[in-house]
């Protein structure tokens, strides 16, 4: 079970940290990531993260503003959001897959609940 939290309405140019909390014991063996689905438009990925936290990979539009982590003993995966852009309002999914490259094909197995962001400009 995935639970997302930290989203919520903020200026452009303002930053927020989404959360991610992983129950169960494997947490270490999945590859995490963050999607974001805005309103009448598909949803698209954010960002990814090795089960290892060694390598990361992102989309260009959040590329240098946007950085994702994990801490492995307590099973949560962060999204740290920098500079953030009216455009990047959106409900925030966070993912988990096996398969790291799943993930940035955008088709991993498991969901958040998701967590709104809102960038007023």
């Amino acid at each position: 079970q995935l639970v997302d939290s930290g989203g919520g309405l903020v200026q452009a140019g303002g930053s927020l940290r989404l959360s991610c909390a992983a129950s169960g014991r494997t947490f270490s063996r999945y590859a995490m990531g963050w999607f974001r689905q805005a309103p009448g438009k598909e949803r698209e990925f954010v960002a990814t993260i090795s089960a290892s936290g060694t390598t990361t990979y992102y989309a260009d539009s959040v590329k240098g503003r946007f950085t994702i982590s994990r801490d492995n003993a307590n099973n949560t995966v962060y999204l740290q959001m920098n500079n953030l852009k009216p455009e990047d309002t959106a409900v925030y999914y966070c993912a988990a897959d096996r398969s790291f490259s799943t993930m940035v094909r955008g088709s991993p197995d498991y969901w958040g609940q998701g967590t709104q962001v809102t960038v007023s400009s």
